[in-house]
């Protein structure tokens, strides 16, 4: 059984759930999810749907592996999980497990996610997490929130309310975690979902945040005595069709300890800054992190983080 405790982004990883794409689609009977295509500001193509091409899928799996390979010769171990049809089942995929849990300590938070087919994937983790760690936030009470809407400081969490993270949810939090003297700030900078690729914190202390949607004034309170690495643009990767995901996926980065990030290959200029602060930088490639809309923090869950 796997270990549960961490609690932020940036400790000692000692052990990780790492995504697959395999049988990824896109969902065609989810209402919410049918309402992208009125909300997108992307109108050069469709929102897709249905079966995601079996190339994608088999490349997006290829850099996965990549990944665990990393991981493994970090001495992290990599757990996946387990295999669903979700082009049968009418789900999305198992691509993206930060978006399905939040670890907080040595708790596991089971949110109701802002596409409600998302909630199938609860299936494929479960025999890897204990079920007695579990808070399960209710369904179908107005509650939303993809778990990659918060960012961990240890006892202080950064809620982005958002399309995918609503007030609801906040209070909910709240009331489950304030008692155990969880602070919990909620921020609200651009009209997108996750957080992990606007607020990227590497150290304590040390964090990227993306100048693009957060003004200085905005800078969470959190973050204020923190050295703060302003990124003003990145280098967009190519997609196929459609993009799920902006060019700040580039932004997305895995720290496995304090010292060492695994960031976006392409991204040369933040591999310099970073190196710069002292960080040893390992370069890899998610060819398909826009298609899928996933990069390295995405497409993984750390569920055990030394010292945390």
């Amino acid at each position: 059984m796997i270990k549960i405790h961490s609690s932020n982004e940036w400790d000692q990883l000692r052990e990780i759930v790492v995504g697959s794409a395999t049988h990824a689609n896109w969902p065609n009977n989810d209402p919410v999810f049918a309402r992208e295509s009125e909300k997108t500001t992307w109108k050069e193509t469709p929102v897709p749907s249905g079966p995601v091409p079996q190339w994608i899928i088999d490349e997006a799996n290829e850099d996965l592996e990549g990944l665990c390979d990393i991981l493994r010769k970090e001495s992290v171990v990599v757990r996946r999980p387990q295999e669903m049809n979700f082009q049968e089942l009418g789900g999305m995929y198992n691509y993206c497990p930060r978006d399905r849990l939040l670890v907080l300590g040595s708790f596991i938070v089971d949110p109701a996610m802002m596409y409600p087919c998302r909630q199938m994937e609860l299936r494929a983790l479960c025999d890897l997490m204990p079920g007695n760690l579990y808070k399960h936030m209710p369904t179908n009470e107005g509650l939303v929130l993809d778990a990659a809407n918060i960012c961990r400081l240890n006892k202080t969490l950064l809620f982005l309310e958002s399309a995918s993270g609503n007030h609801a949810a906040y209070e909910w939090l709240q009331d489950e975690f304030g008692k155990l003297n969880y602070k919990i700030e909620k921020v609200n900078f651009y009209n997108g979902v996750h957080i992990d690729s606007t607020i990227v914190p590497l150290r304590e202390g040390v964090a990227m945040v993306n100048a693009d949607r957060v003004m200085p004034e905005q800078l969470p309170k959190a973050l204020q005595d923190w050295e703060i690495i302003w990124i003003w643009n990145v280098v967009p990767q190519d997609f196929y069709q459609y993009p799920y995901a902006s060019k700040w996926i580039g932004m997305n980065t895995l720290s496995i300890n304090p010292d060492t990030v695994i960031v976006d290959a392409a991204q040369k200029e933040i591999i310099t800054i970073l190196e710069s602060k002292g960080f040893t930088v390992i370069p890899h490639t998610l060819r398909h992190s826009r298609t899928l809309g996933g990069g390295f923090h995405c497409v993984t869950l750390d569920t055990w983080r030394e010292n945390a």
